[in-house]
């Protein structure tokens, strides 16, 4: 019996091991060497398609993603002022190291050629670009942001930042159903994201930002794209039922219309 017991043991163990991510790791640097920091590292999954890491350089140039063994990724790099770079890496069982080295942007005609980062920091400000992150399946706010690194979004409609609960979410820098994140998540169309931006060490009052030191508070404002700044949010469902001149409608009140002017 306890030799059965034992050999139940060692298979989960080697199915456990067998399935255990695999950690791909180096350094991002420009053609002399040098790591750059605040690179974008994203692994995208060639058979779903679908992100499954991502990653942003520290100050020696250094990332680290966990990724899934036996699979095939696109590893796509990104810094303002270089070319983005793309390159096929299959893993296997074994962890993986490796240096890219990203070159400068190319001007054309005194026009220089840059790609626009998935996520960059600005002082207290993280801002994602909401296209990096989507498919095009998506449907609402929420769906966009549990694809953003280092945001969580629970069953209540809460959001999380790196751990940190979002106290206001804001729609063109204006309170957005009164601050409520829970009806923000379920009623923006993911389609109008342009970006999302995190403001760490937020404060409303502005005559004391950056006196306070609050990295506890933190706000969410969303930018709009082009043509998507005034129309409806939420859904409508309609039913007709006619019969004996009778008629019935059936609308969802979960509809909202946003105007920046007001």
């Amino acid at each position: 019996m306890q030799k059965q017991i034992i050999i139940v043991v060692l298979f989960l163990f080697a199915i456990s091991a067998k399935a255990q991510n695999i950690k791909f790791e180096g350094f991002v640097t420009d053609p002399s060497g040098i790591g750059l920091e605040m690179a974008n590292v994203m692994a995208v999954n060639q058979a779903t398609k679908g992100m499954d890491a991502y990653s942003i350089t520290n100050d020696k140039g250094k990332f680290q993603l966990s990724l899934k063994p036996n699979s095939s990724y696109t590893i796509k790099i990104s810094y303002i002022g270089f070319s983005a770079l793309e390159e096929t890496v299959v893993t296997t069982t074994e962890n993986i190291n490796k240096i890219f080295t990203l070159q400068e942007g190319v001007e054309l005609e005194g026009v220089e050629i840059v790609h626009e980062m998935p996520v960059s920091i600005k002082g207290d400000t993280i801002i994602y670009n909401a296209d990096s992150f989507t498919t095009g399946t998506e449907r609402k706010l929420e769906d966009v942001l549990k694809k953003m690194p280092g945001i969580v979004v629970n069953a209540d409609g809460e959001i999380e930042v790196e751990g940190k609960k979002v106290q206001k979410l804001m729609v063109e820098g204006k309170d957005f159903f009164d601050g409520d994140t829970k009806l923000g998540v379920k009623n923006i169309p993911a389609d109008a994201i342009d970006k999302v931006q995190v403001l760490r060490n937020y404060n409303e009052n502005s005559i004391l930002k950056g006196v306070e030191n609050n990295q506890e508070n933190i706000a969410m404002n969303i930018k709009l794209k082009d043509g998507k700044k005034n129309f409806w949010f939420g859904d409508m469902t309609a039913g007709i039922g006619v019969g004996h001149k009778e008629e019935r409608y059936l609308i969802n009140p979960k509809l909202f219309y946003y105007n920046p002017k007001y």
